[in-house]
């Protein structure tokens, strides 16, 4: 074989030992971002437990305060607001957010996402508290509020938004907070319901259809499905 051939063989096998570095350098450094990730998420939800645990104390204590003249009690609602703005500070700097004081905290979320249209039929899903009482100290549980969270679902052809409401309940003797376990999705974290997704990917591996031309079925709807889709199917 001629030794200019040779030496191109050569030269390519070194450049394919370089390119499978780089990726196993890619994948190893995905994983690593992926775990991180992981983490963060872990400790803002930490983080937002413990701001809602501050907020029943200091609403507790407000009610306590209200007709009362106590010097004591007074600072302890103080220093409880001031632990608060600490901590919601605090998360917001770990989360990513813009910490604009002139801005409501709930306006200054940095990943916040397009809300589905208000036209689409909604299913509620309403879920209850595993816990009839409180679970550290027995006492009765108290209305507290909701978390809410929204999927978009394909049936028969035509989209609707299924809502699950997971109800709060707080215990006013010791400031124990319950909530019903959110259920699983398809894709953790994901916006698409079982039934869309499986739409979608028989459209796109069955059918050929890209996803571009399948958000431009759903935009009468109101949905912009393809950047969400896209993002979750990876």
């Amino acid at each position: 074989m001629n030794q200019k051939y040779l030496i191109r063989i050569a030269e390519l096998e070194c450049q394919l030992r370089q390119k499978d570095q780089q990726l196993s350098l890619v994948e190893e450094t995905e994983a690593f971002l992926r775990s991180a990730l992981a983490r963060a998420e872990e400790k803002i939800e930490e983080d937002e437990r413990e701001i809602e645990h501050l907020r029943a104390q200091i609403e507790k204590l407000r009610r306590m305060l209200f007709g009362t003249r106590s010097e004591k009690l007074r600072r302890e609602v103080e220093q409880a607001e001031a632990l608060l703005k600490q901590s919601e500070q605090d998360s917001d700097r770990y989360s990513g957010r813009e910490d604009d004081p002139q801005v409501p905290r709930q306006l200054r979320q940095s990943r916040h996402r397009r809300p589905l249209p208000e036209h689409l039929p909604r299913e509620i899903n309403r879920l209850e508290p595993e816990e009839s009482c409180c679970p550290e100290c027995g006492g009765e549980l108290d209305y507290l509020g909701e978390v809410s969270a929204e999927q978009l679902e394909l049936v028969s052809s035509a989209l609707k938004v299924i809502r699950t409401e997971r109800v709060k309940k707080a215990c006013p003797k010791c400031d124990c907070i319950v909530e019903a376990p959110a259920p699983s999705r398809p894709i953790e974290r994901g916006i698409a319901g079982p039934g869309l997704l499986a739409r979608v990917l028989t459209g796109k591996y069955c059918e050929h259809l890209p996803l571009y031309r399948q958000s431009e079925i759903f935009c009468p709807s109101g949905c912009r499905t393809e950047p969400c889709i896209t993002l979750q199917l990876g």
